[in-house]
């Protein structure tokens, strides 16, 4: 068994700074074992966030070095594995086991957003992420939506 001895703040990828998140994303990867799952915006389009979201947890579960005996999610979603789950609401506040699950998807978002803002670049995704700011909002406006963005969850 591995040994979690961090030496910056890992807590809930929102209370953290870019800084910080960058550094306990470091440490997580460097000392836990690791999946990750991602699901692309068609399948988001097809299935709903909701289900996206179970599929993405489902693969990181199944990407994972070593299978765990217990999973801990946050939220109350019910993965579709054979497995022993359990809830905690606000788990990333309360569990560093969620709080590294959540700067790790967190940073892997951030990253993922800066390659797309290197395709398109009159987007801005490095700066808001993919979020609906009024920004990325004024920018959709100008150019019209990209390969990459949702099409029913943006103005519908």
């Amino acid at each position: 068994m591995k040994r979690f001895d961090f030496t910056t703040k890992i807590d809930d990828s929102k209370r953290l700074t870019p800084l910080s998140r960058q550094k306990g994303y470091k440490q997580v990867i460097e000392k836990a074992h690791v999946g990750v799952g991602i699901v692309l915006e068609d399948t988001i389009e097809d299935i709903n966030i909701k289900n996206a979201t179970i599929m993405a947890m489902e693969q990181a579960f199944f990407n994972l070095p070593v299978l765990p005996d217990l999973l801990l999610i946050d939220g109350i979603l019910k993965l579709n594995l054979p497995i022993r789950q359990i809830c905690i609401v606000r788990g990333d506040q309360k569990s560093l086991s969620i709080a590294s699950a959540s700067i790790v998807a967190k940073v892997t978002r951030d990253r993922l957003m800066a390659f797309y803002d290197g395709l398109f670049p009159e987007y801005g995704f490095a700066t808001h992420k993919g979020y609906g700011t009024k920004a990325h909002f004024k920018t959709i406006k100008k150019h019209g939506l990209s390969p990459l963005h949702r099409k029913w969850g943006l103005f519908g």
